[in-house]
């Protein structure tokens, strides 16, 4: 991971078009199977910048939690360098807004935003998507915070006899992974 999110987004592009292709050609044979982007806090930044610079085909796109903060919100311990030591993402945030103002192509997205996610940015970005594809945009706000599309259900095995571990085990996987199926 650098900085440099234009480059992670054209080697994403890259990896993911070599990848259809060899679908295309081998299980596929050639036929048409909607594609859709699904990308989380970054992941929704890259395929806006990939829907932006690059010419794509794409049925639509998910975007959850997008995140365009700058590196001094979005990393952990950058806002203790000094401040002449500059750091940011390429584009910046406002660059990457201007970019998706202007040449984001992908009309169809559904936008989903968790309650509890304090470095969500998707109501700013649905204003931009709604003003370049009006009646195009879906917005869906669930129970969770930035982490729950990172959770995986784990499966507890009791033992012969329910113990005091299982009890821990069992109210902790309630905990963690409550809103989890929300995204189901």
């Amino acid at each position: 991971n650098t900085l440099d999110h234009e480059a992670i987004a054209q080697s994403v592009l890259v990896n993911v078009e070599r990848g259809w292709q060899r679908l295309e050609a081998g299980l596929l044979k050639r036929r048409y199977v909607p594609i859709y982007g699904m990308g989380h806090s970054m992941g929704s930044k890259l395929h806006l910048l990939i829907g932006s610079l690059w010419q794509v085909e794409r049925s639509g796109n998910i975007l959850i939690s997008y995140n365009n903060f700058s590196a001094r919100r979005s990393i952990p311990f950058v806002e203790q360098f000094p401040t002449a030591f500059s750091v940011e993402f390429t584009p910046s945030p406002a660059q990457t807004d201007r970019l998706i103002q202007l040449n984001y192509q992908v009309r169809r997205n559904l936008l989903i935003q968790f309650r509890n996610d304090e470095i969500d940015q998707t109501p700013s970005l649905q204003t931009i998507l709604n003003e370049r594809f009006p009646d195009m945009v879906s917005f869906c706000r669930l129970p969770g915070n930035h982490l729950t599309p990172l959770g995986q259900d784990i499966k507890w095995q009791v033992g012969d006899s329910y113990s005091p571990i299982d009890a821990i085990g069992q109210f902790v996987k309630q905990e963690v992974f409550r809103d989890l199926g929300y995204l189901e």
